[in-house]
Order: structure tokens, then sequence, then C-alpha cells
């Protein structure tokens, strides 16, 4: 529409008062033919965005099938791994308590030696003893002596 065109709007059809002869300008008609074109090239752009939504609804909900189905797969293989992750995890502190056990069942063993040993040597004179108590008489010895 040209700047002639559209300052042709504002022109009065005819001077007041007086009648016009002829026939005024059809201004609905005018904005309607004027409006048109780029209502109808409106509407094409709003079935291009509606095209536009419905794919990427489908991507997105493709996207969300393909997502689950890794999430199962992770979450299967985690549950497969874990044994093995717990065992790893648990290796050091078994490790340790091993150790630990190794250091105490030592020093046990060192400890009963040691009490065998002393045993070994203080048994002999326990054994005299035991035997002479044994071997004297019940009653009289003790008041004789």
């Amino acid at each position: 529409m040209s700047l002639r065109d559209f300052l042709e709007r504002f022109r009065p059809t005819g001077t007041p008062g007086a009648s016009a002869a002829g026939v005024p300008a059809d201004r609905t008609a005018e904005r309607a033919a004027e409006l048109e074109p780029a209502l109808a090239r409106l509407t094409d752009a709003q079935q291009e965005a509606e095209r536009i939504r419905a794919a990427a609804r489908q991507t997105a909900e493709a996207l969300r099938r393909d997502a689950a189905r890794e999430a199962e797969q992770i979450v299967a293989a985690a549950r497969e791994r874990a044994p093995a992750v717990r065992a790893g995890a648990a290796e050091p502190v078994l490790r340790e308590a091993r150790q630990e056990a190794d250091a105490l069942r030592a020093a046990g063993e060192r400890a009963a030696s040691a009490i065998r040993e002393q045993a070994g040597e203080r048994m002999p004179s326990l054994v005299d003893l035991a035997v002479a108590d044994a071997l004297r008489p019940a009653g009289g010895s003790r008041g004789a002596s």
C-alpha cells in the first residue's frame, strides 16, 4: 500500500451538508482486502508452528522413552556390579582386621609360650612340694617337728 492510498483513508468523502453524488468507498472491503493476505500468511505460520510443536512432542517422547530405557539398563548394570563393588570396598577393612587378628594371635601365642616356660620352670618344685605334702602323715607330723 502506498502512502497516497494510506492518506486517502483520512480524506473526507464529501463536503458537509451537501449530498455527494457518488458512492462512498467501502472501507470494510478495503480493509478486508488489505488484511486478507497477511492473515493468510499468519494462518500458514500458525499451521507450521503446530507442525513444529507436534514434531517436537514426538521427539521429546522418543527421548523420554530412550532415557527411561537407558536408566533401566544403568540400574540393572549397577545392581549386577554391586556385590563386586561391595567386596572391593570391604577388602581393605577385612585385610586390616586379618592383620589385627594375626597380631592378637601372635601376642596370645607369645603369652602362652611365656606361661608354658614359667610352668616348666616351676613345675618340678611344685611337684616335689605336692609329693612331700601327700607323703606326710595325716595328723601327728605337724606338731612333732
